[in-house]
């Protein structure tokens, strides 16, 4: 039996990376299939963008977080959420960002930097990062990960890949979300134990 340092999981990010991809068995032939299958998925990151976006658009309760300043965007403001429109140029800017997000998913090496990257995703989302002004509730962080992996299905087995190859992406890629999903989870965790500790 293997003795994992529980409390050193909520305090060193590569040590609680680790833990979980050797726990789900996330491992580098799950990477070669994720990093292979990037010629097929590049063509269909804006598609997939656009089917994002458009899921977020559908409620006032997510539609609502893209009307305050967007970390690291400069321009004008939407007035209200009545008004932002997908063409709005902060819409715009945030569709690029996860444009290059879905791209790094399929491109960038799964070093210490990578999952940096990665816990960085989770905790912008949050008010301890990036816009003081934004905290985008857990539960609306949550359907947007179940949403962004049922896409992930649907492209993946719309590729028509051969059995094996389509098995292999769909366990890698689902590896990989609860991977981020826990990276996200985290800070929400984080938080509420400093709330409660005030």
């Amino acid at each position: 039996m293997q003795h994992i340092d529980e409390a050193r999981l909520e305090t060193d990010l590569a040590y609680r990376f680790e833990y979980l991809a050797t726990f789900m068995n996330f491992t580098a032939a799950d990477i070669a299939v994720i990093h292979a299958s990037a010629p097929l998925l590049a063509p269909l990151v804006p598609s997939l963008v656009d089917a994002v976006y458009a899921k977020l658009q559908q409620q006032d309760a997510t539609w609502r977080h893209f009307v305050p300043r967007q970390f690291g965007y400069d321009g004008a403001l939407p007035q209200s959420v009545d008004t932002l429109s997908m063409d709005d140029p902060q819409i715009q800017f945030r569709k690029e960002h996860l444009g290059r997000y879905l791209a790094a998913l399929v491109t960038r090496p799964y070093d210490g930097k990578m999952v940096q990257y990665l816990d960085m995703v989770g905790k912008i989302h949050t008010n301890k990062a990036g816009s003081k002004e934004l905290q985008i509730p857990l539960v609306q962080m949550n359907a947007l990960m179940g949403f962004v992996a049922d896409a992930f299905i649907a492209t993946i087995i719309g590729l028509k890949l051969d059995r094996t190859t389509e098995v292999a992406a769909l366990r890698a890629f689902s590896k990989l979300l609860w991977l981020q999903n826990d990276l996200i989870v985290r800070h929400y965790a984080a938080a509420a134990e400093e709330l409660a500790a005030v």
